[in-house]
């Protein structure tokens, strides 16, 4: 297993469906380049989701996190990384994609 990019508030998270993911840290004490790292049990807010079925809306409404940092951890609580998948879901809990994330820093890797 290779190391990856610890995810922080710094970076940008988006559905696949162009909605902005704003995070609500829960970590307020460690950090990557500056800005606090994202848990997998963060508050993700996702706003803009035009996604639609059928002509229904059907924006994402949550992430739900795969592959977090089986090392890295703040207070007993994963660290999300560049290689964690994020599967942004319905108000139904359906799946809708996979989330985008861009502006990673690369100062602090973890596994």
């Amino acid at each position: 297993m290779m190391a990856a990019n610890i995810l922080d508030t710094g970076c940008k998270i988006k559905c696949p469906h162009g909605g902005t993911v704003t995070v609500v840290p829960g970590n307020m004490v460690a950090k990557a380049d500056g800005s606090s790292m994202i848990l997998v049990t963060d508050t993700m807010i996702i706003a803009g989701c035009s996604f639609t079925i059928t002509s229904k809306p059907s924006p994402c409404m949550s992430i739900k996190w795969k592959n977090e940092s089986r090392k890295v951890k703040v207070n007993g609580t994963p660290v999300l990384l560049e290689t964690s998948i994020g599967l942004c879901n319905s108000a139904e809990n359906a799946p809708q994609g996979t989330a985008v994330i861009t502006g990673v820093q690369t100062k602090v890797k973890g596994l």
